[in-house]
C-alpha cells in the first residue's frame, strides 16, 4: 500500500509537471508572438512653432537616423536644423543664390539620399545634400549637420534658354543625378549628370546629357523620377498620369497615359514609396490608393491599381514615404495624420493634430516617429513604436499583390540583397507544405503499418513475432538526418531514373502480392503444409523484392516507348507538370519509412493485447479467423490503432530533417506529387539562425512554431476525445 501511495503521487506530480511544461511552452511562444499584433504606440508628442526663418514657406521636413535632429527646408533656400522633440534651433544654413536669380521651384529626391533641389528663375538648378556626421567626444554621441553640393557649388543650367523653372523633379545617387524641369514656356527638359569612376585610380568623371521631351502634357502639376532614374511620372490635369521612359536621357519616350480616378475627382497629393516601384495617390475625397507596374501577357508593363487604404476624413494635402519600408503617412485638410503600410494594407494609427491643413510631413529613417507642419506654421513631432507594420492577418494568410508580381500570390521570402526588398511573410505556403508532407507520409505509412500490425499481432507465429517486432521498433530509432541524407542523395536520383517503374509499383506491386497469394492457395496441401502456420509472410519477402526488380525493368522500355526515354522531361514539356528531383514522392517514401515503425508498434500492441477469451469465443461460435479479426479484434483494438495513427501524424507534422534534405525546400503551394515544398518546422530550422532577435522575421518564426503547437494540440485533443469514445463503445468487462 505504501508503494502504491508513493507511485500514485509520483505519477500525479509527473503528469502535472508535463501539463505545466507544455503550458509554459505555449505561453513563452505566445509572449514572443503577441507584440506582432499590438497597435503602434505614439509617445513623446510635442508641438512648437516652426523654427528658423519663419518668413519662408516650409518646402520639406526630414530627420536624421537617430531621431534627434529635425530639418526644415525653406522654399527660399533656408535650412534649419532643430531638436526633434523641442523645436530648439541647433544650426542654420542657406543654399547660396546666384546674383539676379530667385528660387522658383523645389523638389525632394529619394528620402534616403537626403537630396533636395531648387529651380531658379534663370533656368538653372541647385542640388543640395544634407549630411549628419556622428562623433563620440567624451563617450557621448554628437551629431553635426552639414550641407554639400553633389553637382558642385555652381548651379546646373537645366534650360539653355534661361527660362524660369516652374516645376522640378530630382534624383541623385553615386552613379549620377537626373533632373527634370518644366520651364515657364511649357517645355519639359531632362538633364542627366553621369558619374564614372576609374577602378584603378579612383578618379571620377562627370558627363552632362540634356534633351527635351516632345509633346509634353498640358497643365503639369507634379513630376516624380523613380529612384533608379529610369522612368518619369508626370501628373497633369485633375487625374491623369503619364509615364515616360528616360533610361536613354537623350530620347525620352512616352509609355502610357492613364486616368487615376473617375470623372469628377481630383488627385491632391502623390508620392513614391521606398524602392521606386509604387506610387501612392491621395484624392480630394480622402482616398488613398497604390499603383505599380505589372507585366502584361504582351510582355509590356502597365500601371495597375493594386489596392486602396482606409480613407482619411477629408482631402489629402500631404504624403511622405518611409525611408526603407513600404510605409507612408498622410495628412488631410482638417489636420488629421494617418499612418499606413502598403503590403499589409493596414492603417496603423490616426492622430488629430490640428484644425488646419497639414502641408509638410516626414518620417525618420527608422520609421520611429513623425514630423508634421500645419498651415498655421505649427510643427508636431512624436515618437512612434512601430516595429511590425508588415504583419496583418491579410499578409500572413491571404494572397498579397507584391511589387513586380503579375498577380496576387502566397509568398514566403524573408530576405533579399538590398533595401528595396518588400518583405513577404505569408505562412500559407509553409502551412500548406506541412500538411502536404504529412499527407503523403501518412498515405505511405498507414496502410503498411496497420496491415503489418494486424498480421504480426494476430496471424504471425509467436517465434517469428519476437524477431519482426523488435526489428521494426529498432527502425524507429534511426536518426532522421540519416534518412534525409539517404533520401536526398540516393533515393531522389533513383526515383528520377526509374520514375515509370516507381509509379507502376504503386499499382502492380499489390497485384503481384495477390497473385503470389493466389498461387500459394493453388499449391497442393502437402506442399503448403511444409511451411508452419504463421510463417507464410517470410515467403513474401523474396516475392516483393523480385516484383520490384521486374517492375523497374519493365519501366524502362515503357518510358522509352511512350515518354521519349525521359519521363520527368516529358511531364514538364507535354503536360506542363514541373518535375523536381527532390519532390513530394521522395519525401512521402522517406517520411513514410520513418513514421511506419511508430504506428506499427503502437497498433500491434493494441491488437496483440485484445483478450484471448474474446477471440476464442468468436472462433468457438463458428467465426473464421478473418471474421474474428474484422468483427472482434479490430473493434476492440480501435482506440489503440487510432492513437497510433494520431501519434504518427504528429510525428509527420513535426518532422524537420527529412523534409529539409529531401525537398527543394521552396515555399510553393502546389499539391503535385512531383514538386517540392517547405514546411513550418524546416523553415524554422533553416532561418532561425539568421533571424535578428526581436525583429519581425524572428517573431514570425515563433508564430510558425505556435501554429505547429496549436495544430498538434487540436489534433491530439480531438484524437483523445475520439479514442475515449471508441474505448467506451468497445470496452470489455
Amino acid at each position: 500500500m505504501l508503494k502504491d501511495a508513493i507511485f500514485k503521487r509520483v505519477m500525479s506530480v509527473g503528469g502535472i509537471s508535463v501539463i505545466i511544461a507544455v503550458s509554459a511552452i505555449f505561453f513563452y511562444l505566445a509572449s514572443v508572438v503577441v507584440p506582432l499584433f499590438m497597435p503602434p504606440g505614439v509617445t513623446a508628442e510635442a508641438s512648437f512653432a516652426a523654427p528658423g526663418v519663419t518668413s519662408q514657406r516650409t518646402a520639406a521636413l526630414t530627420s536624421e537616423e537617430q531621431r534627434e535632429i529635425g530639418v526644415r527646408v525653406g522654399a527660399q533656400g533656408a535650412i534649419d536644423f532643430f531638436s526633434f522633440d523641442t523645436g530648439a534651433v541647433l544650426a542654420q544654413d542657406q543654399v547660396p543664390l546666384p546674383a539676379g536669380a530667385t528660387f522658383t521651384s523645389f523638389d525632394q529626391g529619394e528620402r534616403s539620399t537626403y537630396t533636395v533641389g531648387y529651380g531658379l528663375s534663370d533656368g538653372r538648378v541647385i542640388l543640395a545634400k544634407l549630411g549628419f556626421a556622428a562623433t563620440f567626444p567624451d563617450g557621448k554621441r554628437l551629431i553635426t549637420p552639414s550641407i554639400s553640393y553633389p553637382l558642385g557649388n555652381e548651379p546646373l543650367a537645366a534650360d539653355p534658354r534661361g527660362q524660369a523653372i516652374q516645376q522640378l523633379s530630382v534624383q541623385q545617387s553615386d552613379a549620377g543625378s537626373t533632373i527634370v524641369v518644366l520651364t515657364q514656356d511649357g517645355r519639359l527638359l531632362v538633364s542627366a549628370v553621369n558619374v564614372t569612376t576609374n577602378l584603378m585610380t579612383g578618379e571620377t568623371k562627370s558627363q552632362l546629357q540634356q534633351s527635351e521631351i516632345a509633346n509634353a502634357p498640358n497643365d503639369i502639376r507634379q513630376m516624380v523620377i523613380e529612384s533608379k532614374q529610369r522612368e518619369l511620372y508626370v501628373l497633369h490635369g485633375d487625374r491623369s498620369l503619364s509615364r515616360f521612359d528616360i533610361s536613354d536621357k537623350s530620347q525620352a519616350r512616352l509609355l502610357e497615359t492613364i486616368n487615376l480616378l473617375p470623372d469628377g475627382q481630383r488627385v491632391t497629393a502623390m508620392t513614391m514609396l521606398s524602392g521606386g516601384f509604387s506610387i501612392i495617390v491621395g484624392t480630394d475625397k480622402g482616398q488613398l490608393m497604390q499603383w505599380f507596374l505589372v507585366r502584361q501577357p504582351s510582355n509590356e508593363f502597365k500601371l495597375v491599381h493594386i489596392r486602396e487604404f482606409p480613407a482619411m476624413p477629408t482631402a489629402i494635402t500631404a504624403l511622405a514615404p518611409e525611408f526603407h519600408r513600404k510605409g507612408f503617412i498622410a495628412g488631410d485638410e482638417q489636420g488629421t495624420l494617418g499612418s499606413y503600410y502598403a503590403t499589409s494594407e493596414r492603417q496603423l494609427f490616426t492622430r488629430k493634430l490640428s484644425d488646419k491643413a497639414l502641408i509638410a510631413l516626414a518620417v525618420p529613417p527608422r520609421g520611429n516617429g513623425y514630423l508634421a507642419q500645419d498651415a498655421a506654421g505649427k510643427i508636431y513631432s512624436a515618437q512612434v513604436d512601430n516595429h511590425y507594420p508588415e504583419v496583418s492577418f491579410h499578409s500572413l494568410w491571404q494572397k498579397v499583390w507584391y511589387e513586380s508580381y503579375e498577380r496576387p500570390d502566397y509568398v514566403w521570402q524573408s530576405s533579399a540583397s538590398n533595401s528595396d526588398f518588400e518583405p513577404k511573410f505569408s505562412l500559407s505556403p509553409l502551412t500548406y507544405g506541412t500538411i502536404k508532407a504529412a499527407t503523403y507520409a501518412m498515405l505511405v505509412a498507414v496502410p503498411l503499418a496497420i496491415l503489418g500490425a494486424i498480421f504480426t499481432g494476430y496471424f504471425m507465429t509467436p517465434k517469428m513475432r519476437t524477431t519482426v517486432k523488435p526489428t521494426i521498433e529498432i527502425m524507429a530509432a534511426l536518426p532522421t538526418v540519416v534518412l534525409g541524407f539517404l533520401a536526398g542523395l540516393w533515393l531522389a536520383p533513383l526515383v528520377e531514373n526509374n520514375l515509370a517503374g516507381v509509379l507502376l509499383s504503386l499499382v502492380l506491386l499489390p497485384m503481384c502480392v495477390l497473385l503470389a497469394a493466389y498461387a500459394w492457395h493453388l499449391l497442393p496441401e502437402s506442399l503448403r503444409g511444409l511451411v508452419p502456420e504463421g510463417w507464410e509472410a517470410a515467403l513474401l519477402m523474396p516475392v516483393i523484392a523480385l516484383s520490384v526488380w521486374l517492375i523497374f525493368q519493365l519501366g524502362h522500355p515503357i518510358e522509352a516507348s511512350f515518354f521519349g526515354g525521359d519521363m520527368p522531361n516529358w511531364l514538364s514539356n507535354q503536360l506542363g507538370i514541373k518535375y523536381e528531383q527532390r519532390n513530394s514522392l521522395v519525401v512521402g517514401i522517406a517520411m513514410g519509412f520513418a513514421v511506419t515503425p511508430t504506428i506499427f508498434s503502437i497498433a500491434e500492441d493494441a491488437i496483440f493485447s485484445v483478450p484471448k477469451h474474446l477471440t476464442s469465443g468468436s472462433l468457438a461460435l463458428g467465426a473464421t479467423p478473418w471474421q474474428t479479426m474484422m468483427g472482434v479484434v479490430l473493434l476492440t483494438a480501435s482506440p489503440g490503432i487510432f492513437s497510433a495513427v494520431m501519434i504518427g501524424l504528429g510525428r509527420a507534422v513535426g518532422e524537420t530533417m527529412i523534409v529539409l534534405m529531401a525537398t527543394g525546400n521552396t515555399a510553393v503551394m502546389d499539391f503535385s506529387l512531383f514538386s517540392g515544398f517547405r514546411t513550418l518546422s524546416a523553415n524554422i530550422g533553416v532561418e532561425m539562425p539568421e533571424a535578428g532577435v526581436g525583429e519581425t522575421h524572428y517573431r514570425l518564426l515563433f508564430l510558425a512554431a505556435l501554429v505547429l503547437f496549436a495544430f498538434t494540440f487540436v489534433v491530439n485533443t480531438t484524437a483523445e476525445i475520439l479514442r475515449q469514445r471508441l474505448r467506451e463503445k468497445y470496452q470489455t468487462v
